[in-house]
């Protein structure tokens, strides 16, 4: 069909042909490919859903597109087919439309048609070149309706030719679109993460940054955890006398040890006195025991004589 000047014959009406099927009750993600262009001969009978892609809902295989039709490595040289697994495209190129009016208006005629099938984030129209570039917000709306959109007219019955934008070379564009894979990467991750283990990564972030964390941050994620109870205790602080504000402060003021001022820490010095203390009892220990240990005075000389013979005797 996208390779042909003819005018489809069926055109796909979500108000009116979108139901329930077999795919409702057996589980199945993807959309009917015929459904979605207004011809399914199945019905209720089909094997796949007749609704519109639900964003929200993640996809069993990335490398399948919304009609479980498997993606390419790249795309086609006309850019059209089922597209390319490498890159997340959300813009359609419409080409051959009747340009009636002037570029506002011929805008407001490609989204009237075009936001049936998904939201919409922006269009842009190529004034006197029949050309409308749509970017939807998601990807699988971008996949429906390139589909649905195929071969078909807008007002002024011309035949549409709806194909995959190429990447848009404006820097600014792509700078947008790689913070936006970020971003979604980033809430995907820490949806699947432990919240006290995600303030504790902004914690050591926002010291390694140099950042100040807002205290009320700080107390929302603990009401987050703790529900009503720390509300409960937030709203008695908060609601208590200026008196006993002041009696605390000072109370802490008297407690609290001076630090000072120098290098070392009030715990080092402390640590360091212990260690002297230790240092001179052990000194004085062993101060007495060389003293009990000492050995007694010599007896006076010639007294060790005894027993031997002189030779002055002789």
């Amino acid at each position: 069909m996208e390779n042909s000047k003819t005018k489809s014959q069926t055109r796909c009406n979500i108000r009116k042909d979108a139901g329930l099927t077999r795919a409702n009750t057996t589980g199945v993600k993807y959309c009917c490919l015929f459904f979605s262009r207004g011809c399914c001969p199945y019905g209720w009978e089909c094997e796949y859903l007749h609704v519109l892609p639900d964003a929200s809902i993640q996809l069993p295989d990335t490398s399948k597109d919304c009609f479980a039709r498997d993606k390419f490595s790249d795309y086609r040289d006309d850019m059209g087919g089922v597209g390319s697994f490498q890159r997340q495209n959300r813009t359609l190129y419409v080409g051959r439309i009747k340009e009636t009016g002037t570029g506002p208006e011929t805008e407001e005629v490609v989204r009237r048609h075009f936001r049936e099938w998904g939201e919409i984030e922006k269009i842009r129209v190529l004034q006197y070149r029949s050309v409308a570039f749509v970017t939807y917000v998601s990807e699988m709306n971008a996949q429906f309706a390139k589909e649905s959109m195929a071969c078909q007219s807008l007002d002024n019955d011309e035949i549409l030719n709806v194909r995959w934008a190429t990447e848009d070379p404006n820097p600014v564009s792509k700078v947008e679109e790689h913070t936006r894979l970020e971003e979604m990467g980033r809430e995907a991750i820490q949806a699947k993460m432990d919240p006290r283990i995600v303030e504790a990564m902004r914690a050591v972030r926002a010291l390694e940054d140099g950042v100040l964390l807002d205290d009320d941050e700080g107390l929302m994620a603990e009401e987050q955890e703790d529900g009503p109870r720390v509300k409960r205790r937030r709203l008695e602080i908060d609601n208590g006398d200026d008196d006993d504000d002041v009696v605390e402060a000072q109370r802490e003021e008297v407690q609290e040890p001076q630090r000072p001022a120098g290098l070392l820490s009030a715990d080092t010095l402390e640590s360091l006195k212990y260690f002297t203390e230790i240092r001179q009892r052990n000194a004085q220990a062993a101060g007495t025991l060389k003293l009990s240990a000492a050995p007694p005075h010599p007896p006076a000389a010639g007294l060790g004589l005894g027993g031997y013979g002189s030779d002055d005797d002789d």
